[in-house]
């Protein structure tokens, strides 16, 4: 019997590239300290996504792409395959299904990548990620970049928190990692 794939769920602004309010242009694109050696380790063990949530009122679908396929592409220079870039463009307010928290792009990709989501991570800086990860019964882990220092007093207690994508990294391919993480969340504590 084959086993199931694992997957990381990362975020994009705050989490991969510097959160510089709503991104129009490329050239406002400007990628994190370690992301790339980060996601070439992660890559070995784990299928790669990208999940982030967009306003349409101030990026227009076109850009959205655009910035997106440029983030891929820069990626693919590295030598890191990101599967599927998942967006959802919808306000707040419209109520839809894709819109994290909602599994609804984890429940996807499960379903066409074969992925076993509770051995999968998702890994952001807003509360809405954490709540993601415990909606799909994924493991998640806050990093203090982006906006994370700002909402970190709304997450959970118990969240498991690190400093940056490449402190989670190390705890995710540590042999260790599912009892760290395990331990953080029944004792409540952060890991930073």
């Amino acid at each position: 019997m084959q086993t199931k794939q694992k997957a990381v769920f990362l975020d994009r602004d705050g989490t991969l590239i510097e959160d510089r309010g709503f991104i129009t242009d490329t050239k406002q694109v400007v990628f994190l300290p370690g992301v790339f050696e980060t996601l070439q380790k992660l890559q070995k063990r784990f299928l790669l996504f990208i999940v982030t949530n967009q306003n349409p009122e101030y990026v227009t679908d076109i850009q959205v792409s655009e910035i997106n396929r440029y983030i891929q592409r820069c990626l693919a220079e590295e030598g890191i395959l990101i599967q599927e870039i998942y967006v959802c463009n919808h306000l707040k307010t419209a109520q839809c299904e894709c819109r994290k928290p909602s599994t609804y792009f984890l429940e996807k990709a499960a379903g066409q990548y074969d992925i076993d989501l509770q051995q999968s991570f998702v890994i952001g800086d807003h509360p809405s990620d954490i709540q993601l990860a415990l909606n799909a019964e994924a493991s998640g882990i806050y990093v203090l970049t982006g906006h994370g220092r700002k909402h970190r007093n709304e997450i959970p207690a118990g969240t498991f928190v690190v400093a940056d994508i490449t402190r989670a990294c190390q705890i995710m391919i540590s042999d260790q990692a599912r009892s760290i993480i395990d331990n953080c969340n029944s004792t409540g504590g952060y890991y930073e």
